[in-house]
């Protein structure tokens, strides 16, 4: 049945929105919308509204537009520096360790007369070349202690499909099939119609030994190299979907609208331009009509958990009743906020009344990005769902907002607080696999992300390996059962949540 009543208005563009173009953006541009409210008349704003009164969002659109300037600028540079460091921390694990590797390296100069040498260089495309965030956590394993029927099941298996939507398609398939004995269903790079490139991934594998089986959809998030994902990011505009209300511009762009034409119910699409949304409904169906009983679920870190509770939210839009009835639940890591206020109530609407499927937010500790954009008056993005916050020893707890929610950076005592719990968090690494064991032995790499973590606190947090962390050690065990009571008022304790 029709949920939204939106009619014919699937296919018209937002009647409020508002578009920024960096590619067009020139210095006059940027002094002329800080001095002026016609907003109308510079080239890189495309606004319904010709006219902007607040000067907080004049000023935040520059700060957007400069950044995805500057991103765009340096994007050749970050993809060369951001591979040369993939491609070293990839050669050192191939060789064990800097001593062997460079054992290796004069053993290979030594025999270059028999062409013969010793240095083991890993293609890119192989199924053992980790991304930079793979180097951060190298478990490929579920965890063996917490099997179907555990309450915490798929809130582990969420984790670790999003930790590895950052790897390769070889990557992907291996762990998918050999060590989860699962089915690899598809491994997606999409379209955005606005940045005229495929900047959006996802996969999508099958865990047939559940009863009933559960398709996963992982959205990948944001790459810390990746010039269009942090563009994506900063792209803060929004549009105002009719009864839906305003959502972040560049997460629309990200799931796949359609350029001047918004979220049309039924699009075609060009083969060689495959928008995530579209393909990603178009594959559900497929699938989900091969067995009545089989669920979904939808799950990413950062960028990626953005995407994915906006998935639902144009299903919600199109009136696709069936699919949104076999969606089992959203669990997302690190996810920034999506929209403002009239978004949030549009769906706790949908989930209250009309579709009964779990929606839980994990943040970790002061990781920054879940309290971003920021919930003030000039932003007024808003979260919503079941929030489960979790602090640096793992205990969690369900709340309707994570702490210190905007995340000021100039409050001395928070900023003690901050560099505290980050001096914690760096002897936590050495300390945890002999607390632990030793699956919970954390890589020189990520030793040196916690080191860095001392000064940039909110980033260091936000790394996949806390989240997966939490999944298995947070406590107490019963905190999602506790959080699906809060959703339904009441679940079995046997349930996989």
């Amino acid at each position: 049945m029709a949920r939204t009543n939106m009619g014919s208005d699937h296919d018209k563009i937002s009647d409020n929105y508002m578009i920024l173009r960096p590619e067009k953006v020139s210095l006059c541009d940027l002094i002329g919308i800080l001095v002026s409210r016609n907003i109308a008349s510079k080239a890189c704003v495309v606004p319904t509204n010709p006219r902007e009164e607040n000067f907080k969002v004049r000023w935040f659109m520059v700060m957007s537009l400069s950044g995805q300037k500057l991103l765009q600028f340096f994007s050749g540079l970050m993809s060369k520096f951001g591979s040369a460091l993939e491609t070293w921390l990839n050669i050192l694990s191939s060789n064990h360790n800097l001593g062997l590797l460079l054992l290796r390296f004069l053993q290979g100069c030594i025999i270059y007369l028999f062409f013969t040498c010793k240095v083991v260089v890993p293609k890119k495309t192989g199924d053992n070349f980790l991304s930079v965030i793979g180097h951060l956590d190298k478990r490929v394993e579920l965890d063996k202690n917490i099997k179907h029927g555990d309450c915490r099941y798929y809130a582990m298996l969420c984790a670790m499909a999003s930790k590895f939507s950052y790897e390769n398609k070889a990557v992907v398939e291996k762990t998918v099939q050999d060590c989860w004995k699962m089915e690899l269903l598809g491994f997606y790079e999409f379209w955005n119609d606005y940045q005229k490139k495929r900047t959006t991934q996802a996969f999508m594998f099958q865990d047939k030994i559940s009863d009933p089986d559960t398709i996963i959809i992982a959205f990948r998030g944001t790459e810390p190299f990746d010039a269009d994902a942090w563009c994506t990011d900063i792209d803060l505009p929004w549009y105002d979907e009719f009864d839906m209300g305003k959502i972040h511009g560049g997460f629309m762009k990200a799931l796949g609208l359609v350029i001047n034409r918004g979220w049309p119910k039924e699009y075609e699409q060009d083969s060689e331009k495959p928008l995530a949304y579209y393909t990603l409904r178009e594959e559900l169906k497929k699938f989900l009509k091969q067995n009545s009983r089989t669920k979904f679920i939808l799950t990413g870190h950062s960028l990626g958990g953005a995407l994915a509770i906006l998935f639902p939210a144009i299903l919600a839009f199109h009136e696709e009743t069936q699919l949104l009835e076999r969606l089992e639940g959203v669990y997302t890591f690190g996810q920034p906020r999506v929209g403002d206020e009239k978004f949030k109530n549009f769906m706790e609407n949908q989930l209250d009344k009309y579709y009964n499927f779990k929606y839980l937010r994990f943040v970790y500790c002061n990781d920054l990005i879940p309290r971003l954009p920021h919930d003030d008056s000039t932003f007024l993005f808003k979260h919503f769902g079941t929030c489960l916050y979790y602090n640096s020893c793992y205990r969690g707890e369900i709340v309707e907002e994570e702490p210190d929610k905007n995340y000021v950076f100039l409050r001395a005592m928070k900023t003690i607080q901050r560099f505290l719990n980050a001096c914690w968090e760096l002897l936590r690494s050495f300390m945890i696999p002999y607390m632990e064991g030793s699956d919970f032995a954390e890589t020189g790499f990520l030793k040196f992300a916690r080191f860095l973590g001392l000064v940039f606190h909110g980033l260091a947090a936000h790394n996949p390996q806390d989240y997966v962390n939490l999944t298995r050690l947070g406590f107490p065990d019963d905190i999602i059962i506790q959080a699906s009571r809060k959703i339904y008022g009441k679940v079995s304790s046997s349930e996989n949540i």
